[in-house]
């Protein structure tokens, strides 16, 4: 179940309480998109998407304006606790693509974990986490701000199961390479596959729980 994304004004979608059985989708939240269906600035939200949404849904786990890919929408409202408080980690992927040539040594220092800053006042040494140099993947979709290849980059997958804010990017910049281009590509085996900007699919209950790892949704 997917859709071609259209050309929309940016608008204000309200969201009131579902009143049927649960429902989950995954998107590809597209460049200079938020995480939302509702907001007091003028922003680009998600109602901009051409898909009729049902009432009471809403995203899990956001991504910023700049980043792009993998985003859950759901109207369960335990999905955020059962996936990003349970007791049990799980697995977020990450595609990004960072200024200058990476050597194994800093790829190392990413792995074993980098000092960054949470607050103002505070800094936090990142957990050790799944980090690779990889080829830019091929038919990746492009986005607005894409830019030439032949300008010395790298393209890595970093695998976290914290997610503190703005992690990745700062993570990168910790070791100097600025990330220019972040996309999620998978939340445990939920994958973004070939997923198009802008497009959704729709997935049954008991399978979406079973791609997440999710055993304990039935409680």
């Amino acid at each position: 179940m997917a859709t071609t994304p259209t050309t929309a004004e940016d608008v204000t979608i309200e969201s009131p309480e579902n009143d049927g059985p649960n429902r989950y989708f995954i998107i590809n939240k597209p460049y200079n998109m938020v995480s939302q269906f509702v907001s007091p600035d003028r922003v680009r939200l998600l109602g901009a998407i051409d898909f009729k949404f049902p009432k009471g849904i809403h995203a899990i786990g956001r991504l910023d304006s700049n980043s792009e890919g993998l985003l859950i929408l759901t109207t369960n409202k335990r999905v955020t606790k059962l996936l990003f408080e349970s007791k049990i980690p799980h697995k977020r992927t990450y595609l990004l693509k960072v200024r200058h040539p990476m050597i194994q040594e800093t790829v190392q220092r990413l792995r074993d974990g980098v000092e960054i800053r949470i607050s103002d006042n505070v800094l936090w040494k990142t957990t050790p986490c799944e980090v690779e140099i990889v080829d830019k993947p091929e038919g990746l979709f492009s986005y607005p701000r894409d830019r030439q290849d032949y300008v010395a980059h790298t393209w890595l997958t970093i695998t976290l199961t914290e997610g503190k804010f703005h992690q990745v990017r700062k993570m990168t910049e910790a070791v100097r390479h600025r990330c220019i281009r972040l996309i999620r590509i998978s939340i445990e085996d939920l994958l973004l596959g070939d997923l198009q900007p802008g497009c959704v699919q729709e997935f049954e209950e008991e399978r979406f729980f079973e791609l997440l790892k999710i055993t304990n949704w039935r409680k």
